[in-house]
């Protein structure tokens, strides 16, 4: 059985330079809503996060956005905010990541900067302590993720990721193909993907 019913997208609050990974993010969120799936993201309204959201909703999607009271008039504007159908106010980043993970069953990065990569980085980190075994995707759009993907092939040769096995994200070039390649990875799992919520307390 499939066990995929939401999916997180991590990505940046700005555009980037280049206009395909907004346009990217605005396919993926589409590809979210027209699957049937909830999207979870961080609550921005702008930047790739922003297109995101808009793809979802505009193909009559469910849309949970997630974000920091701080943040509200930063990432975002609250006329915006009044568009998605599910709005949690946290009071700290780390409320915010938390709830994003309970709420999701596969985790996407999209391009974006530290935030992101930190975002992704945690997950994966869970996932090698064995706390869960949703999918996990590399969105890499015009090869964005390369270099991220080439440091950890380098950490695992030289002997630091000694889990391999237990981290193994999947890398989809292609906006379209993120969300079928998740349903897939999705029905291959035979454990809960729930995590263990004693240790990700601790976190």
């Amino acid at each position: 059985m499939n066990t995929i019913r939401s999916v997180c997208v991590y990505c940046g609050s700005s555009p980037g330079r280049d206009e395909i990974y907004a346009k990217a993010g605005h396919l993926l969120g589409r590809s979210i809503a027209k699957t049937g799936l909830r999207l979870i993201y961080g609550g921005g309204t702008k930047g790739i996060m922003g297109a995101v959201a808009e793809g979802a909703l505009k193909a009559g999607g469910k849309v949970t956005g997630i974000i920091p009271r701080f943040l509200i008039n930063r990432e975002a504007t609250e006329t915006a905010l009044d568009r998605l159908d599910e709005l949690l106010i946290t009071d700290n980043m780390h409320e915010r990541k938390h709830r994003m993970f309970e709420k999701s069953d596969a985790f996407v990065a999209l391009p974006g900067g530290i935030g992101t990569v930190e975002e992704i980085v945690e997950i994966m980190t869970w996932a090698q302590l064995g706390h869960h075994r949703k999918p996990i995707v590399f969105g890499n759009v015009n090869g964005f993720w390369d270099p991220m993907l080439s440091l950890l092939d380098h950490m695992a040769a030289e002997g630091f990721i000694h889990t391999a096995q237990r981290v193994k994200p999947l890398v989809v070039n292609e906006p379209e193909a993120i969300v079928p390649a998740i349903m897939v990875a999705g029905s291959s799992v035979d454990a809960p993907t729930e995590g263990v919520q004693s240790v990700i307390d601790k976190m």
